[in-house]
């Protein structure tokens, strides 16, 4: 039983990637470089989970792949998040370059992002991302 229970990943949720006593609601220092405004662009990040083999749901973003399939993409608490509204803070945001592109037939449908998690910050047009994946599966939540 010990081999099966260290394949499992660890299952991770939103409120697990933000340190204790962060304010993601407080506005950091105002950046006026005509990006949407990200709250939090630099937010502390949690290391435990640091090249840990997780499961984590959320709702994607693609950045990069065919019309078939994603291959890069954002992955969010809320559908919506950094395309119509704002950016959440940074540590509310994860990168995932999957090994093979998967499929995304709606983006209005939450997901399950597996693979492993680490704390390498990611900079894009949209956003900034504090964690980043290296996407081996993604399935309906």
């Amino acid at each position: 039983m010990g081999a099966a229970t260290a394949a499992e990943p660890i299952e991770l949720y939103w409120e697990d990637l933000v340190p204790a006593g962060f304010n993601e609601l407080a506005p950091g220092k105002t950046d006026h470089n005509n990006k949407m405004a990200q709250v939090q662009p630099n937010a502390p990040v949690v290391e435990v989970y640091n090249n840990k083999r997780v499961k984590l749901p959320g709702f994607i973003v693609p950045l990069e792949g065919t019309a078939e399939l994603t291959t890069e993409f954002l992955l969010v608490p809320f559908f919506g998040a950094c395309i119509h509204v704002p950016p959440p803070a940074s540590n509310q945001i994860v990168y995932v370059k999957m090994d093979e592109g998967v499929p995304v037939e709606n983006l209005y449908d939450a997901v399950w992002v597996e693979g492993v998690f680490n704390t390498v910050r990611w900079e894009g047009d949209i956003a900034a991302a504090g964690y980043s994946m290296q996407g081996k599966t993604v399935t309906a939540y």
